[in-house]
Order: C-alpha cells, then structure tokens, then sequence
C-alpha cells in the first residue's frame, strides 16, 4: 500500500466522517495511537460537528468533498450510519485516503467486495472496524490456540447475551429497529468476526429466532438468534440474546487439549484444562488453576483501568487495538493485519448475508384501515420517546391529528398513519421550525440533550428550547407546554415536602448539568412568557414507568446490568413513581384547561412505593430477584470529586462540573411530594390502586423483554 503522507517521519493525520456516540471512541483511539494526529470531522449536522471539534481542538467540516479537496486527512474513520458505508467509503478512497469502516462495513458480502475492490485499485487500506478482534487478550487465546494449548478444537461456542433497550423502550426509529435483518447487520458483526478469524469462511446451516417483542406501530422482532454453521471440522454456535439479561459476551473453544472460554465485553481469557495429578488431587488442583487465573485477570484488568484512569477499559483497548493495527499498516506500508481486512470483511459479511436469508419472513406491518392526509393540530417534539408516544396515541384516541418531529419517515405509529404525521425538522432552523408549526394550535417540547459540559448544554439544549418557543409564539399557538424535571428540586431533605411553590434555589452551578439545564430553560420560557405572552405550561414528571419504560431506570438508582443495582441511599423512603399513561392524561388535560396557562406541575404519582418495594415487586411477579445494595451518597460524591479532579488537572479537560453532595442527595428523592395542585386544577386523577398500579408498572411493563 502506498502512503498519502509524502513524508513518512511526520504524524498521519486522521479524520472523522461522523459525529456520533460512536465517533467519541474512535477519537480516543486515535489520539492513544503513536504516530497519529486528529485533525477534523465531517459531519453534516454543523452543530454535532463543531461539538466533537471543540471537544478535540480540531477542525469542523460539513462537507466530505470539502473536506477531501483539503487534502487535511491521510486516513478517515468512517462512523456515519451503515446505510452510508459503501458510498462513503468509496468516495474517500477516490479522494486519496485510507479508510476504516465502522461495522456493519456495507449492507452485503458483495457491497464489501466492493469496497476491498477499490481499496486494491486506489492502493488504499481498507480496515473493517470488528473492534473486539483488537483486544489483548483475544490475542492471547489466538497464540494459544496456535500453540496447540487448546488441541484440537471441534466446536465453539460465540455469545452476545446483552440487552437491547431499544427493543423495548425505544427510539424506534433507529436504523437497527427499521428491518428485521438489521439486527443482524448491526450486532452480527461481532459473532462472525470471531469465527471468521479463528477457522475461516464460515457456512450457515440454520438460524431459529425467539422471544419476539411488538414494536409500536410495525411488525415483531426477534430478540433471541440461534446460528448454527461450521468452518471444516468445527462446528459453530452462535447466540445472540437481547432481552435483559446478564451480560455475557464470549467465545468458548473446545478443543482436545482444553476448553478456553474468553470474555471479549471484559477482556478476560480463563482455559480450563486437566493435570495429571492422581484422582484425588486432580479436582482441589484443576479449581485452584482457574482460580488463580481469574486472580490474575482481575488484577491485570483492575490496574490496567487504575493507571489509565479508566481510560483503558476493555471496549477502550478493542478500539486502540483495532486502530493501532491500522496505522501499522499505513506507516510501514505492509499489508494490513488479517483480522481486520477487507478480505475478512467480505467473508463476515458473506456469512451474514446467508444467515439473513434463512430468517423466517416477517409479519406483514399494520397498516391503517383507511388511508388519508392526516391534518395535525398538535406538535410533539419527542414523540417518539416513552412519554410522547403515549401521548401522541393518547391525543389520536381523542380525535386528534398529530405531528412528531422524527428524523424517519418510519416509526412506530404506522398502525396509526392516518393520524399521525411523521416530520423532519432542525430544531435550530427556525424556517423549518416555522414548517412545523404550520397549522398547529398544541405544542409540546418533550425533547431534551444530554450534554457533558454547561457551555454545551447552553447551546443544545436551552437555546433550541428557546429557538422552539419563538416559533410556536410566532405560529400563534393557544398552547406550548414543556417538559421539565422534578430533578431541578433539591430533594435532599426528607423534612422538606415539594410543591409547586417550592422553588429550585438561586445558585443552580453545583447542581448536575441535566438538572440546571432544565431548570435554565424553565426560567427563559417563563421569561418568554411574561414579556411576549407566551401561553406557556410546565409539567415535571417524576418517575415514570408503565409499558415501554426500561427496567435499568437510572432515577432509581446505579445500574450493573440488568442484575444489579445501586440505589440512591438506603431505598426505605417513598419515590415519586408515576405510569406513562397518567402522564399522558395530566399533558392532555393542561392543553385543555385554560387556568393552566403560566403555572407549572408536578406530575407525581400517589405515595406507594420505596425502591426496595418496587424491586419485591418485580422478584414477585416475574421472578427476577435483582441483587439491590444501598447505595452511600458521600461515597459516591466523594469518588465524583477524585474523578472530576483528575479529568481536570491530570487529563486537562476543560468545562466539567462537579454537582454537590446536595445534588447526589436529591437524586434519591429524599423530599416528598404533593401533587394535589394538578388534580385540584386540572382534575387530573392518578391511579390510586396498588395492585393496579403494580400491574401496569411491572407486570405489562415487558420490563425483561419475555
């Protein structure tokens, strides 16, 4: 392969093509990898892009042509979604680079041929982002097993036992949710790379799908795949479980000599093989052997992290892993290592394409008995999150016609298009704000950012709210009513009941940044309101549950998988639980309830239920005894300060905030609540009835997913 760098002694600069969750792990690997610089990404949203640039100090593009005919970057991590691979990638090897693909790399086994084909004619590296290949200690079980450690191996065994909350809470309209296939493009990846790599090509026998889940508005989905296939003589289960479920994402080899079971989600390799001690020493020696290889790999993997300041997780090592093989290639020019090759990719990608065509066909989607333009009235911006997908069902059951904001054309309100209509804007555009608010006499601003520094949530979260509400004031609407949050309450006294009057307190700077921002954008909207008559409402639900909400609901507590958690203090005390569906009936009753105009409420529930008491409930009625454990606000205050520290003056990150210990109290809703002002002004009615409420909230929650 030939270098773009004319000189080989200065760094390859990189780029990113994307601006997502994803491309924040790719910038850390880049940045790791010696002989590297970031310098740009490209991004067609300016405000994603210029996000991540500043968040790096780098250069912000908006335009991938622009972006190329700078000439800027050697090499491009492509992090866009998959849909846009194969064109992007093109594009960039056309226009000089190297590329490395973000999984799935292309749609198809023939759309990654034709990827590695263009690779070969522009003498560019094409490396297929299979991230869990580049861990140490996958490398490690390669060496042993091709050492002869393990023997021969005749079966083996690849898992992603890890819950998908989408599947059960949404968004739907993300792209792994549009098809049934795409589950497999999206998470396939990661299974067939394994067994590509140890055994080569793979052949898919069998595939059998359970446990399907509705998805609002389409047709099921599976959450459980079972592949069998085979490489030569070894014979090849592959598991994929998305319901929640503990999390084992691993690779079991049986081979002659041992059984080598590596764990690729936490970097741990444990072989288990047997000694030729006598019959009685044989056992007490083999469990002494495994345990002190668990030994070691907790230590390795607890300094590792200790050292790196968590930088050096086992998902952090897989990228560094995965981009280091990559830059080798590029700096020595030598071919680029088989794991990550276009080669592989195609035969991934090949084997997925087989296993697709073996999924049973789908139910065909809903479809509305009739078919008509519908004629909104109402704007949900965040409809299709848990609470506006209730409540944009709710306002159709009344004889509304309503508008969502959706990035799709697809969602899950197709059983109900004649009604519902699906619409793309920018929320900083105020012409296509002004689109949006065309005809509409209801609007509700259910959206929020979840942004790490305050600077950004200024920007993304209450300018957009405000950009919002000049445009419903300029559409003349009766109503606009926004979502705020009971966490903006200091809640850390038990002594201290919430009302409506009780105010959020003068100095919000230590507070979390989710909290301040919500309670900013409360104050400029009441400000908006008193100036320019703005028929504002405010509405704080609490926390809400019902159908569709996820079972690690971060307002309880701490979260360790689906098995674990760490409530916020001691879980005795009342929580303001509420169901999705009262919230919805409270947001429908605001909009039509004139005295509503300029007060706020607390959307809370009737008192019944500590965090312990919901967990009994859930061990009660579906079976699953979660492990709870108090949780020691000081003590997780005090760790937030060391961490906040060290990512300050140690890792010189700039814009953090450190919330007070006041802040980690109130997250455990310490105060109580009474919520007689929403049903004395708005006749709002929550349920009252425990067992009611307890089948709603758990029982027809589908919590588990099965």
């Amino acid at each position: 392969m030939t270098m773009t760098t004319s000189d080989p002694s200065r760094p390859i600069r990189a780029a990113l093509l994307g601006a997502g969750y994803i491309a924040d792990w790719h910038a850390g690997a880049i940045k790791a990898t010696p002989g590297v610089e970031l310098v740009a990404v490209c991004d067609r949203s300016e405000a994603a892009a210029n996000a991540l640039a500043q968040t790096y100090g780098i250069t912000a593009y908006t335009d991938l042509d622009a972006m190329l005919a700078t000439g800027v970057a050697d090499a491009i991590h492509i992090v866009t979604p998959p849909q846009t691979h194969r064109a992007l990638a093109e594009t960039c090897l056309r226009g000089g680079a190297h590329v490395l693909v973000e999984k799935p790399v292309a749609l198809s086994g023939p759309e990654t041929q034709g990827i590695n084909d263009i690779a070969t004619e522009t003498g560019r590296i094409f490396a297929a982002g299979h991230n869990f290949l580049g861990t140490p200690g996958y490398q490690r079980l390669k060496t042993q097993l091709d050492e002869g450690k393990i023997g021969r191996v005749a079966a083996a065994e690849i898992n992603w036992h890890f819950p998908l909350s989408p599947l059960r809470s949404g968004p739907f309209g993300l792209w792994l949710l549009q098809e049934h296939k795409n589950l497999l493009l999206e998470l396939g990846p990661h299974l067939f790379a394994f067994g590509v790599d140890l055994f080569g090509p793979l052949d898919v026998h069998h595939v059998a799908v359970a446990k399907p889940i509705a998805i609002p508005g389409d047709t099921d989905r599976a959450q459980g795949f079972r592949i069998l296939a085979s490489a030569g003589d070894v014979s090849i289960t592959i598991n994929l479980s998305l319901v929640e479920t503990m999390d084992d994402r691993s690779v079991t080899l049986h081979g002659s000599t041992a059984t080598a079971r590596y764990v690729y989600a936490h970097d741990v390799l444990v072989v288990d093989g047997e000694n030729a001690a006598d019959i009685v020493a044989n056992p007490f020696l083999r469990q002494m052997g495994l345990a002190g290889q668990h030994l070691r790999e907790g230590v390795v993997n607890a300094t590792r992290q200790l050292v790196s300041l968590n930088r050096k997780s086992p998902y952090g090592l897989s990228f560094a892993g995965l981009a280091g093989a990559f830059y080798a290639a590029i700096h020595s020019g030598r071919p680029l290592d088989a794991r990550f090759a276009g080669d592989g990719a195609t035969h991934v990608m090949g084997a997925i394409d087989a296993a697709i065509d073996l999924l049973p066909t789908a139910a065909p989607k809903p479809k509305p008995a009739t078919t008509k333009t519908p004629k909104p009235t109402v704007l949900i911006i965040g409809g299709t999150g848990f609470i506006g997908r209730a409540l944009t069902r709710a306002w159709v059951a009344k004889g509304r016609d309503v508008r969502v904001l959706s990035r799709g054309s697809s969602g899950p309100f197709d059983d109900i298009a004649d009604h519902v209509e699906l619409f793309g804007a920018s929320l900083t555009d105020p012409d296509q704000l002004a689109a949006a608010f065309d005809g509409i006499e209801i609007a509700y601003h259910l959206g929020k950012s979840m942004d790490a520094t305050w600077d950004a949530a200024l920007k993304n979260d209450v300018a957009v709210t405000e950009t919002i509400a000049r445009a419903a004031n300029a559409a003349g609407v009766t109503r606009f009513i926004y979502t705020g949050t009971i966490a903006s309450y200091d809640m850390s006294d038990p002594a201290v009941t919430i009302t409506e009057e009780t105010g959020f307190g003068d100095d919000m700077s230590e507070r979390n940044i989710y909290a301040r921002s919500k309670a900013e954008c409360e104050a400029r909207l009441l400000e908006m309101h008193r100036k320019h008559d703005l028929p504002l409402v405010i509405a704080r639900p609490g926390i809400v549950v019902g159908k569709g909400g996820p079972l690690q609901h971060w307002g309880i507590g701490r979260w360790h998988g689906a098995g674990a958690v760490r409530i916020w203090g001691n879980g005795q005390h009342i929580l303001p639980f509420v169901l999705n569906d009262d919230v919805a009936d409270a947001l429908i009753l605001i909009a039509e309830e004139d005295a509503a105009i300029g007060q706020s409420f607390n959307l809370v529930g009737e008192p019944m239920l500590s965090a312990r008491d919901y967990f009994d409930a859930i061990a009660a009625r579906l079976g699953a005894r979660i492990k709870v454990r108090s949780g020691h606000l000081p003590v997780f205050y005090a760790s937030a300060t060391v961490k906040h520290l060290l990512k300050k003056h140690v890792l010189r990150r700039g814009g953090l905030t450190n919330p007070s210990l006041a802040d980690w109290k109130s997250r455990a809703h310490f105060s109580p609540f009474d919520n007689a002002c929403p049903k004395r002004l708005l006749g709002w009615q929550p349920e009252q009835r425990r067992d009611v409420f307890l089948t709603k909230a758990v029982d027809e929650a589908d919590l588990l997913g099965f």
